[in-house]
């Protein structure tokens, strides 16, 4: 057995309303000035109102900013925003509201206001980052699990595609997941969302990394997804629904710190390129590399398709795979997705240069099987 090392996340507030334990907690960690990273479109939402009328109540010596200007798939900009503002204001703690975009530009913003000078291209993780700006994880989303993670995915000033900022000093000090601020997202929004994260829970329990921690994590992530995600599809207002879901975001996003795979290689450059919603790309790529992935390691999902209750425990590899993608397959139509990427805007014509993206993305490094650029080619060619 190989040494290494676990190490597993933070304080963690779970249940409807439990938003109203913010004010105590920011009291508890010395915020005083707390600055709010969040986008536009949730400023209209009960979300955040709920989220306003729990910051700093009855404290009139105190006071809390705002930064709303987050886009999808956030940059530098976005992040040199907010610290500006939170270093003019003197704001000493961050708190994220929405969903992976505003979470990873909240995580990020806190390094430069650390270092204001920095330029995210030349950001080195094994410098000093302690004392970073004490941060709280609010998500409206149940999907990307950034709210427990270590890193942010920010777009640096000139580049083409996205930049990965990891540190421990990036995790967040308290998680809220109160239900109560996911029941306004649409259906379309939840489905892609709740695939992201069981994309997440799938190709992390698949990765060869060993950490059996976060298999267990993933695959009992895969099983809340399977029966919570139609629910809170078909009915927003599902509170137990919406609760589980983002549970198994959050367990998706600890899970994943073993790594990912192939499918979020594609689906990081159809971000980028295409614009395409990183959920979106996910579960329309997910079933291809699936397939690629048994024909050459059978047997790999067969414990996926006992997490989503599938009686596979007496078929010979082929079959149990093949029942568990059919499933997955199934599942993802039934969620209301796009069955291919030229039904969300991809052309022939970008073939090449998303291939290119995907090869130099390092998550397919930890795929199940080993992929070359023409796989990659190949898999977003079935995809299209």
């Amino acid at each position: 057995m190989d040494t290494t090392s676990f190490n597993f996340p933070t304080d963690t507030r779970v249940g409807p309303g439990v938003i109203s334990q913010l004010n105590e907690t920011l009291v508890a960690l010395g915020i005083q000035r707390p600055l709010v990273v969040t986008d536009s479109g949730l400023l209209a939402t009960d979300a955040f109102k709920k989220l306003a009328g729990a910051l700093l109540p009855g404290e009139p010596d105190r006071d809390w900013f705002l930064h709303s200007d987050v886009q999808p798939n956030p940059t530098e900009a976005n992040t040199r925003g907010a610290a500006e503002l939170a270093l003019a204001k003197g704001c000493d703690g961050v708190v994220g509201l929405g969903g992976g975009s505003a979470l990873d530009a909240a995580k990020v913003c806190r390094i430069l206001i650390k270092q204001p000078q920095l330029k995210l291209a030349d950001y080195d993780w094994e410098a000093d980052w302690s004392g970073l700006l004490p941060f709280i994880a609010i998500p409206t989303t149940a999907g990307t699990g950034s709210e427990v993670g270590r890193s942010g995915v920010v777009t640096p000033d000139g580049a083409g595609s996205k930049g990965m900022f990891f540190h421990p000093e990036l995790l967040a000090k308290c998680v809220f997941l109160d239900p109560d601020l996911t029941t306004g997202l649409p259906p379309g929004l939840t489905a892609a969302t709740g695939l992201d994260a069981l994309t997440h829970c799938i190709e992390s329990y698949t990765s060869p990394v060993f950490h059996p921690l976060c298999d267990g994590i993933a695959l009992e992530g895969i099983a809340l997804i399977i029966h919570a995600l139609p629910a809170a599809v078909a009915d927003g207002s599902d509170i137990d629904a919406r609760g589980h879901m983002l549970v198994a975001a959050a367990m998706g996003g600890v899970a994943f710190q073993k790594d990912l795979g192939a499918t979020h290689s594609l689906a990081h450059p159809l971000s980028a390129i295409c614009g395409v919603h990183h959920g979106t790309a996910n579960a329309i790529c997910l079933p291809h590399v699936m397939r690629f992935n048994t024909q050459h390691k059978p047997g790999v999902y067969r414990r996926i398709g006992l997490a989503c209750g599938l009686d596979v425990v007496s078929c010979s590899d082929a079959e149990a795979d093949g029942q568990t993608i059919q499933f997955i397959d199934d599942f993802i139509q039934r969620c209301g997705m796009p069955p291919s990427l030229e039904d969300v805007g991809v052309e022939e014509q970008n073939i090449e240069a998303l291939a290119d993206q995907a090869w130099v993305d390092p998550c397919h490094q930890t795929n199940p099987v080993p992929v070359t650029r023409e796989d990659l080619k190949e898999l977003f060619l079935k995809a299209l």
